[in-house]
């Protein structure tokens, strides 16, 4: 059969127009991905295996993005969302799809990223690490503030594809204890007729509400982001909090003047109650920070910490370095294993927090280093077995891995929340012929999103014998 009478040549291709499309894969940003004619549609809302007529927003030559304007026929992965609010809020990309074919479709992410971006054949990707709980795993929310055209405090997230505020008074996604704090405290900065910040003007105070809760103590932060710290009766407000919400341990204030889309600024204070939280971590008390880098998925980071420590297979002779280390949430766990455990960090502020979540737990064998990955690495003073890599979204500096190939560690665990940037830097590591990529566990911290978590695992060609990842 002639292939083009197979695909008919579609001409007409404009913006408003209404087109029929069935969806064939999704994207790694969550959108539905359908064809029209020769060209790709990228249609949020939908699922493989939906057929919908399609409003195209925006055209290009190739590819348009388009809005879902009727489901013509269901996927069977098609679930009801179980929020009232998922076709308008921009928190979840996938409330629509079912947890199985999630899964399947974070796996098959992976596995482009290193077929396409890394070079890979048949790269070795385990089945996801599924989720035991796909709702209310959320420990870290922050809400934009606004004020509605009537006046009402409002507070959540923004519609798909714009600013507009999509209040909440609960969220399905996050801890179930932080729902009531949430509504009870957009009424209470209302009450107190405090300036909600207006960022077309770059006017008025309140920007964010922050909350974050420790999975295991049931302890939580409270933090205002504002523009400046002259909020009226901020301290009596802040103690009525405390008095009020069960497990709420500190109320902070968070000044960020400048005209950004950075939630936190430079400076934090402890308004009432205390400046950290406590957390059992991995079998181990963290503090943590209001603005401290921690994964949002406690029990889901742990599941994905115990693959590592089945993988790695410690000894207690090794010493493991654990690049972009953060406050130690991998390292504190594994110097318990391990002979010396490094960890460098380019935030003083977290290098701060890791010597103190080792001496809380009276760990003596790990040491935390402040700098650059790749500068670092260059002037170790030790020779580690293992180098761990978690770096944050964009991946690793290409000098941090040039460093990583002179020093050539025997083993390589490589963390990564971002599938393009683990397959670019890992087809760097493995192009010389020096490193094998021996497995790829991908674990799904982020449910009802289209993000996905993964670990890969590399060793050197010439040690696979003795010393297998």
């Amino acid at each position: 059969m002639d292939s083009s009478a197979a695909t008919p040549v579609v001409e007409s291709w404009r913006q408003g127009e209404l087109v029929e499309v069935t969806i064939t894969d999704l994207s790694d940003r969550g959108d539905g991905v359908g064809r029209y004619g020769q060209r790709v549609v990228f249609v949020p809302d939908t699922v493989t295996g939906d057929r919908a007529m399609v409003r195209l927003v925006r055209v290009k030559p190739q590819y348009a993005y388009g809005k879902l304007h009727e489901l013509l026929e269901a996927s069977p992965h098609r679930i009801r969302p179980r929020c009232i609010v998922a076709d308008k809020c921009g928190g979840c990309q996938w409330q629509h799809v079912s947890d199985e074919y999630q899964q399947l479709a974070k796996q098959n992410q992976v596995i482009q990223a290193l077929e396409r971006i890394g070079g890979f054949q048949s790269p070795p990707v385990e089945p996801l690490l599924p989720v035991a709980e796909p709702l209310g795993y959320r420990n870290k929310v922050t809400y934009p503030v606004r004020r509605s055209q009537s006046g009402q405090v409002q507070a959540g997230y923004y519609q798909k594809g714009s600013h507009d505020l999509i209040n909440l008074n609960q969220c399905p996604i996050q801890d179930q204890r932080l729902n009531p704090l949430l509504a009870e405290v957009k009424q209470d900065i209302q009450t107190r007729h405090w300036g909600i910040y207006d960022e077309t003007k770059h006017r008025g105070k309140i920007r964010h509400l922050g909350l974050r809760i420790g999975r295991r103590t049931g302890e939580i932060l409270l933090t205002l982001v504002a523009t400046d710290a002259n909020l009226a009766g901020i301290e009596e407000q802040a103690e009525d909090w405390l008095a009020r919400f069960p497990g709420l341990v500190g109320v902070l204030l968070n000044l960020n003047p400048d005209r950004t889309n950075a939630i936190f600024g430079s400076e934090t204070y402890c308004v009432a109650g205390q400046s950290d939280l406590q957390e059992e971590f991995a079998g181990l008390t963290l503090q943590i920070r209001a603005d401290t880098f921690f994964q949002v998925n406690t029990e889901q980071s742990e599941a994905l910490l115990q693959v590592i420590l089945e993988q790695l297979n410690l000894q207690g002779s090794e010493i493991i370095l654990d690049a972009y280390c953060g406050i130690g949430t991998l390292t504190l766990p594994l110097a318990k294993r391990v002979k010396q455990a490094i960890g460098v960090e380019i935030q003083p502020e977290a290098i701060e927090q890791a010597q103190l979540n080792a001496e809380l737990n009276g760990l003596t064998n790990v040491t935390f280093l402040t700098g650059a990955v790749e500068q670092v690495l260059p002037e170790l003073e030790v020779q580690p077995d293992i180098v761990l890599l978690d770096p944050p979204r964009k991946g690793c500096e290409s000098a941090a891995i040039e460093a990583l190939l002179q020093i050539q560690p025997p083993r390589i665990v490589y963390v990564s929340c971002n599938p393009a940037t683990l397959a670019r830097d890992l087809k760097q590591l493995c192009a010389t012929g020096v490193y094998q990529l021996n497995r790829v566990q991908p674990a799904d911290l982020f449910p009802q999103t289209a993000h996905v978590e993964s670990a890969a695992f590399l060793s050197k060609v010439d040690d696979r014998g003795s010393s297998p990842v």
